[in-house]
């Protein structure tokens, strides 16, 4: 089948288009070049005067895994609260926070994404967010493998393996869990918790192995470097939400120096201890250090006010707000050998100090960071807020006048104690293409992904230009998913499905010796059956598979 899309303005930064009049052909699902003038398309959209830009991808979201389903099950009133309005139409189900899977990928979908990624995928619960992943409509999907907190790897490191032993050990871990990627939470720190030690600092030696979080964050980010896995190391650093995590923050993209890192949910890690309440911002030193830092890239973890849940594989950070959680209940629980899970509801209040001050952080680093392809959209869905807030969140990005307004309704020693005011910076229609389309597609080595040239999958958003850019974002005119209309006017025309991304990247056998002895010593499954075959990944359909470009033993 052949379609045009005629006359839109294209915002297409990946192939240096911004707002370039022109037309786009698809042919069975990709884009094509111009068949030239005697062509008859099956079917022509007159986008004359609309934006036009690649399928939105979020690099980060929990959409999937142990952690979301007992955040479901903890938050049950919200699902009553919130059902999908085409609920009697598909079943999609309820949720906003902890929606379920088929109202995540419609959600997403109505706002113009067609792709999401799971991450925080730990290895024992792989099989099972991949089944749950698979079951989510609309969304390419695919997972970052957690490690850093798994006693296999600190006995590794521990006992003076060497670096090559590790990169085996990752690249056989990326293959069995079928993962995209790696990422560390609170590295050292998850399996301190479980020798009763409550915090763990990024030169503090851990319990029972020695190891520092440092340690484990520069040797796990030369494995995925060596191996030649596109994203970079994911990492979740220490004393997340802790005063003064600033310095601990800057200390560890200094650590990092020379290596690719990615630094997730940025905004938890930029506080400072200024002021009576000795919680201040660190932003403009954490913005100054990344945008010095070629080879660092972050997402922001954007808080926005109303209720939400908290779920994170840190769990001594989880068990530390418990008591502040709205409503009161929690749920804390260990992973064996691997690390652990808290989950916590929460309610952000523009009229709390703390969280109002939170807010303007994250947004303070959106505006200071300079370029756009190293910053990415996030709100750690749900940790900071769900994604259907994106609309908004991209509002106050672009639009300064709405960001003060905004500003003025929050604590009012707030504002004091932020230089967001006096940031005259707005976003462009090519920043939100570029940190939403192009960049996230590019760090995670999607290459027919994230753009409108030749070749590139058929996934295509059409909005109408609008002032009120929440109002624009909120419901795209159309949304393709590999060609075919998918949302038209905001609200869903047709179901289909996604496909899983991974990586297979190269290592030597001879791990899988050392690592069957110890599922057998240690784990609750035999390796055989911790490892995921291909065709058991959306039944055999739908996995993509990404090159790696190694730098050492890898393919």
């Amino acid at each position: 089948m052949l379609i045009k899309l005629a006359g839109g303005r294209l915002f297409d930064p990946a192939n240096g288009r911004v707002d370039v009049t022109g037309d786009i052909w698809i042919r069975d699902g990709r884009i094509v070049a111009d068949p030239g003038p005697g062509a008859k398309p099956d079917e022509t959209h007159d986008l004359s005067g609309r934006i036009v830009m690649a399928g939105a991808t979020d690099i980060h979201s929990h959409i999937a895994g142990g952690k979301l389903n007992i955040a479901r099950m903890l938050m049950s009133e919200e699902h009553h609260a919130h059902v999908h309005p085409a609920h009697g139409l598909c079943g999609c189900g309820s949720g906003i926070a902890t929606p379920s899977t088929l109202t995540t990928g419609y959600r997403y979908a109505e706002m113009g994404f067609t792709a999401a990624f799971e991450p925080a995928m730990l290895g024992m619960n792989a099989r099972h967010t991949h089944l749950e992943m698979a079951d989510i409509p609309m969304l390419d999907t695919g997972g970052y493998l957690v490690l850093g907190n798994d006693d296999f790897l600190l006995d590794l490191m521990a006992s003076g393996a060497g670096q090559s032993a590790v990169n085996d050990y990752v690249g056989w871990m990326l293959e069995a869990t079928q993962s995209l990627g790696i990422k560390v939470v609170n590295p050292g720190g998850i399996n301190a918790f479980k020798f009763n030690q409550r915090k763990l600092d990024l030169d503090e030696q851990g319990p029972h192995y020695g190891l520092t979080p440092r340690d484990i964050v520069t040797t796990l980010a030369r494995a995925v470097h060596d191996l030649g896995v596109p994203h970079p190391l994911h990492v979740h650093g220490c004393n997340l939400g802790v005063p003064g995590n600033v310095a601990t923050t800057l200390e560890t993209i200094q650590a990092t120096s020379g290596l690719p890192i990615h630094m997730t949910h940025i905004q938890f890690h930029s506080y400072g201890t200024e002021g009576d309440r000795k919680f201040s911002s660190g932003a403009a030193a954490i913005a100054e250090a990344v945008n010095r830092s070629p080879l660092l890239s972050v997402d922001i973890g954007q808080v926005l006010f109303g209720q939400t849940v908290t779920a994170s594989a840190d769990v001594g950070t989880q068990r530390g707000t418990a008591a502040v959680g709205s409503p009161r209940k929690w749920v804390s629980m260990d992973i064996e050998c691997e690390a652990g899970c808290g989950v916590v509801p929460f309610k952000y209040r523009d009229k709390s100090y703390v969280n109002a001050l939170q807010w303007a952080i994250g947004l303070e680093l959106f505006l200071l960071l300079d370029d756009p392809w190293r910053v990415f959209l996030t709100t750690d869905h749900p940790n900071g807020a769900p994604f259907t807030f994106y609309p908004e969140l991209i509002r106050l990005l672009m639009d300064r006048d709405y960001r003060l307004s905004k500003l003025a309704e929050i604590h009012p020693d707030a504002p004091a104690h932020t230089t967001l005011g006096s940031i005259a910076r707005e976003y462009t229609l090519a920043d939100i293409a570029t940190m939403t389309r192009a960049a996230p597609a590019r760090i995670l080595g999607l290459e027919d992904r994230g753009h409108l040239g030749v070749g590139a999958i058929g996934d295509v958003v059409v909005y109408t230009d609008q002032p009120n850019r929440a109002a624009m974002f909120e419901k795209p005119d159309l949304v393709f998913k590999n060609g075919q209309v998918i949302v038209r006017a905001g609200e869903i025309v047709s179901v289909v499905q996604g496909f899983t991304h991974t990586v297979r990247p190269g290592y030597d056998n001879l791990i899988e010796r050392r690592l069957a002895k110890y599922f057998d010593e240690r784990m609750g499954v035999n390796i055989d059956t911790f490892r995921i075959k291909d065709d058991e990944i959306r039944n055999g359909q739908g996995l993509v598979r990404h090159a790696c470009n190694a730098r050492g033993d890898g393919c």
